[in-house]
């Protein structure tokens, strides 16, 4: 059915201040959003979630995580800085970087963008060209300009040179064109520790992201060992109860290089290696 308002055209007229104008319809922006939010890649588990229908019990770093979520979902994208989000699994990071962009999309119809980062990777090592040592755009490109990006399970990737050069492009490419990014990682903010998130990522991207984010690290029980109807008492009993969680060490001898500075030469325009294959 036409709408009545601007008869499909995707304007409508409007009096301001005595004199008639037009301005975008309703509906074209409804259409818009529809189409952002298809576009946006957030998995099915994920479609639903609201910071609204996120369950709060009285921890004050989780409150204060999802109070400053909220601050920047509604600011966008009057926004300085993005987000990462830190702590052991379970715990809803995923859930609040979601909710952030889907409510972000939803309020301004803004090209917006989830990924895992093992995802990611994978998807840019599956169109490498060992002859140009290059990779496609068709990846890189959504991934660097879209205006609102989530990067989910941040360090999960075994650190390698690839892997360190290629996020760091994306990164700082996100970083110079002020483009805000939500982060989330299991591993903790611990210095010259084997296990943390600076020697998951190295120094380069590690500076960046203290740069261009706030940092919001929480604990918690893990939502998906909860029954279905547990409320927020059970979440805080469960939370006192339970030892503080970290995740296994899995770092070995390459991981405790990766304590000492790169000495890495200055960032490059294109993602382009020096030789080997993607991914070593």
């Amino acid at each position: 059915m036409p709408c009545e308002l601007c008869q499909e055209t995707g304007w409508k007229s409007v009096v301001i201040d005595g004199v008639s104008r037009v301005t975008r319809c309703e509906c074209r922006l409804s259409t818009l959003i529809a189409r952002r939010l298809q576009e946006a890649r957030i998995p099915p588990r994920y479609q639903r979630c609201t910071l609204d229908n996120f369950v709060l019990y009285n921890n004050e770093e989780l409150n204060r995580a999802v109070d400053v979520a909220r601050r920047f979902a509604r600011g966008f994208p009057a926004v300085n800085k993005g987000l990462l989000l830190i702590g052991p699994p379970g715990i809803g990071k995923t859930h609040i970087a979601v909710s952030v962009l889907r409510e972000v999309i939803a309020n301004t119809g803004a090209r917006g963008l989830y990924y895992d980062t093992r995802a990611l990777l994978r998807d840019i090592r599956s169109t490498y060209n060992p002859v140009l040592n290059a990779a496609e755009m068709d990846v890189l490109r959504p991934v660097m300009e879209a205006e609102l990006l989530v990067l989910d399970d941040l360090g999960a990737e075994r650190l390698t040179d690839w892997v360190e050069e290629t996020m760091s492009l994306i990164v700082n490419t996100r970083y110079n064109e002020k483009r805000p990014t939500i982060f989330t990682s299991n591993y903790e903010d611990i210095p010259d520790d084997v296990n943390s998130l600076l020697v998951r990522v190295g120094f380069r991207l590690h500076s960046r992201l203290k740069e261009m984010c706030d940092l919001l690290e929480y604990d918690g029980p893990d939502y998906r060992n909860l029954p279905p109807n547990a409320g927020a008492d059970d979440l805080y009993a469960l939370w006192r109860q339970q030892p503080r969680r970290k995740l296994p060490a899995k770092a070995g001898g390459q991981a405790r290089a990766q304590l000492r500075p790169s000495k890495v030469a200055a960032e490059k325009t294109e993602l382009k290696w020096s030789g080997g294959r993607a991914g070593t």
